[in-house]
């Protein structure tokens, strides 16, 4: 099985059963949902965009680099793209590993390194 998977699409994200490798004891999965609020007035969903060359050379270059430097790991990351209604995911990071406390601990590194450096952008469609 590869190391890692990139998906930024519109199609919207859905639950998966685990498949798990030998050695690996734990999947720990972020999902990031859409709120029907932003900065205190309510949104009908939130329009996500990318500049996907970048955007995808970016996210190669996280998972690659994860690969290299952090704990052994295989990672899907799903990020959407396009119209995003309220209460629907926008992205989901599952992270499987030998034991949970390496999970979450690159969970969170993906996340993080995901906010600050992949160029996804997000507006707001006012309700």
């Amino acid at each position: 099985m590869p190391p890692y998977a990139i998906i930024l699409s519109e199609t919207p994200i859905v639950s998966e059963v685990p498949t798990f490798a030998d050695g690996e004891g734990a999947e720990v999965q972020f999902l990031g949902t859409v709120r029907g609020e932003e900065d205190g007035r309510a949104i009908s969903g939130i329009d996500y965009s990318a500049y996907r060359p970048m955007a995808d050379r970016e996210l190669e270059r996280i998972c690659h680099r994860a690969q290299g430097e952090l704990s052994p790991h295989r990672v899907e990351i799903q990020h959407r793209l396009g119209f995003v209604p309220a209460r629907e995911p926008s992205i989901v990071i599952r992270v499987k590993t030998k034991h949970s406390a390496e999970g979450f601990e690159l969970c969170r590194w993906y996340l993080r390194e995901i906010k600050t450096s992949v160029p996804i952008w997000k507006k707001p469609v006012w309700a």
